[in-house]
């Protein structure tokens, strides 16, 4: 039998992907929606294949990205309850890592080790501002409009 779980984290949705495969440009986190799932290594370069074709046809591309695992255990060691929540309050309001800490009314050396590992899986970024009269300040933001969270247990 086979179980099939969808998450939406707010407005947005995330699905999950092999980790290790994929590398973000810049570019690449200015999306419309980021997938985050399992899925098997058959499946990801199935995926790779139609979007070369699409490349090689001059064709958009979608504005979405998925990051995908392979092991369930791998998507839940990356979003754990705390992660997630961090995410939903970055998606809502960018800001820095001391205030969102505030916010969520965590340990900011916790926070910042979480963010890091978010950054790593190409979930948020972080961003230099200008902060007029203050110098600059580090932002962190989510790379996509809506996330959406899909894990298939077989």
């Amino acid at each position: 039998m086979e179980v099939c779980a969808c998450i939406d984290i707010g407005a947005p949705a995330i699905a999950f992907g092999n980790a290790s495969r994929m590398q973000l440009s810049v570019e690449d986190m200015n999306m419309d929606k980021l997938i985050v799932k399992t899925s098997t290594e058959r499946e990801f370069f199935r995926r790779g294949k139609v979007l070369a074709k699409l490349a090689d046809s001059a064709k958009q591309l979608p504005k979405e990205r998925i990051l995908s695992f392979e092991e369930p255990s791998e998507l839940l060691a990356l979003l754990s309850a705390a992660r997630l929540e961090l995410l939903r309050a970055v998606r809502e309001q960018p800001a820095s890592i001391t205030v969102i800490a505030v916010r969520l009314g965590r340990d900011r050396s916790a926070v910042k080790r979480d963010i890091d590992r978010l950054v790593e899986a190409g979930l948020v970024r972080i961003e230099t501002k200008v902060h007029p009269g203050h110098g600059q300040m580090k932002e962190v933001r989510a790379t996509a409009s809506r996330f959406r969270l899909e894990a298939i247990l077989a």
